[in-house]
């Protein structure tokens, strides 16, 4: 059995453990033991399987040509070198050599070909896929090199691409199976219950520091909580309320971290039809909604404020939440204006998961103050996604986005919100083709006012990003940007 320290796990992880964990060693043959909320639907990311198998599979299970870390940089994973023409729409990748699939097969640039064509697909789910629409053609010279062109320049087509899973074009369905590169490769599934991942131990990276990870799912906090408590799992990858922290704080058992968080709260309006469509009805929601209130009621001491769906860790960021801030005098004198003197009825649709019914439930007491009332109707995350987010069939709703980097999604008037404002497509699409990163941020910054202005949704907060463990498990990431979760660095002491 290998061993190593948990002193530079501890440092890597920057977490601060007791100074008696430092004497001991790690089991390199370790079950890791996940607690989360977030099931897969499936275990294809492009079939909307939802966040859930972005936490289990990606960076564990598939790989992609560039990776974004925990830390929000962006570093190449399955490309060995690439080389980017002078006009800027043609890239050439050089793929590792060396790198194997679970079922063996090698990875060539035939296979890159596939995965990205599977994601541009005119069937495909995937959020990102208008994100990589500047892409012409893919050109595979030989089994070690990809030649991507574009229609116009795309600064971001690395970051876009770390989300475009390498998969083995000779893969079919992979809605229950899988063929990636990655560190682990899939164990048993039992739906509704646990998903299992075993170490590749022909793997053409790094090994893993433990044998096996184990996701272990829940659709009750209180019963997630719990089991941690009871050593059932050694991980809760994102806590959903503070009250559940007072029993892993000061207790030298766990470890609480808290990360850079990317996951918002959101009310999102169908701005195609009315009174939604009016920004003025929009604005006078926003202004009756105490955020800091909810905040406080949900989180306590934890999250933060926003003013728009760009939170701190994006370069493009600016404090806007003083952009149509509390003041329910104020959003009744909006709604006059717009034509509601008496408010409004509109159908909210949440899903039934906390926070959102409890969100829910806040927001119908807050609008009744101006009288707009608020029919609160409960669905299932797969209810939301098949009427909201692809039937658009909906005046409003509660979601959590957890993506990094999405602002883009304002840029797309097809997206299930139907936010249309040309100014900001424009500024969004420009941003895209920009020379120097420099360009590209002064005019996100500039789509990023322009959408609060608008309040185009009704951003209420930021999430934390708390991770809790037992003491002697390390090495995890903490900060869970998209919803990933590395496992291969995690270590549990003997």
């Amino acid at each position: 059995m290998t061993t190593k320290t948990l002193l530079v796990a501890a440092l890597l992880a920057g977490v601060t453990l007791p100074a008696a964990a430092f004497a001991q060693e790690y089991n390199a043959d370790a079950t890791i033991r996940i607690g989360s909320l977030y099931e897969p639907q499936n275990l294809d990311n492009t079939a909307g399987a939802g966040q859930g198998i972005n936490e289990a599979f990606n960076g564990n299970v598939y790989e992609a040509l560039f990776e974004l870390t925990d830390a929000g940089s962006v570093e190449p994973k399955l490309v060995d070198s690439y080389e980017t023409s002078e006009d800027g729409l043609t890239y050439t990748f050089k793929l590792k050599p060396g790198v194997t699939f679970h079922s063996g097969d090698p990875l060539t640039a035939a296979d890159v070909k596939y995965s990205i064509e599977r994601v541009t697909a005119e069937a495909s789910k995937s959020s990102r896929k208008k994100s990589l629409s500047t892409i012409t053609g893919i050109e595979t010279p030989d089994d070690q090199t990809v030649v991507i062109t574009l229609s116009a320049r795309s600064i971001s087509l690395p970051y876009n691409l770390s989300y475009v899973w390498i998969v083995n074009d000779a893969a079919t369905d992979i809605t229950a199976t899988e063929d990636g590169t990655g560190p682990y490769t899939l164990g048993e599934w039992r739906r509704g219950s646990a998903l299992a991942l075993e170490r590749n131990d022909a793997y053409w990276g790094d090994a893993p520091t433990n044998g096996e990870v184990i996701y272990t799912y829940f659709t009750d906090a209180t019963a997630l909580n719990n089991a941690l408590l009871t050593n059932a799992v050694d991980i809760i990858t994102s806590v959903q309320s503070p009250d559940s922290l007072a029993q892993f704080q000061g207790n030298s058992a766990y470890t609480v971290t808290e990360g850079a968080s990317t996951t918002k709260e959101i009310l999102a309006y169908n701005d195609r039809v009315a009174p939604f469509d009016n920004v003025k009805v929009r604005k006078a929601l926003a202004r009756a909604t105490d955020k800091a209130r909810l905040l406080n009621s949900i989180w306590g001491e934890y999250g933060t404020l926003i003013g728009s769906f760009v939170p701190p860790t994006d370069p493009w960021y600016v404090d806007l939440t003083s952009v149509d801030a509390y003041d329910v005098e104020s959003a009744k004198a909006l709604l006059a204006e717009a034509g509601y003197p008496d408010g409004f009825e509109f159908t909210l649709d949440t899903p039934d998961y906390d926070p959102h019914p409890i969100v829910a439930q806040f927001l119908q007491s807050e609008y009744a103050k101006i009288g707009v009332k608020v029919n609160i109707n409960i669905i299932t995350a797969n209810e939301w996604y098949t009427k909201v987010y692809q039937a658009h069939d909906f005046q409003a709703t509660l979601q959590e986005h957890v993506n990094h980097r999405d602002i883009v999604f304002y840029g797309n008037p097809d997206f299930y919100w139907g936010y249309n404002n040309p100014d900001v497509v424009k500024l969004i699409a420009d941003s895209e083709s920009a020379a120097t990163e420099a360009e590209q941020t002064e005019k996100l910054t500039e789509a990023n006012k322009l959408i609060a202005e608008d309040a185009a949704s009704n951003w209420l907060y930021l999430y934390p990003q708390i991770v809790v463990s037992a003491a002697n498990v390390t090495g995890y990431p903490v900060n869970g940007l998209n919803s990933q979760f590395f496992a291969y660095d995690i270590q549990k002491a003997e």
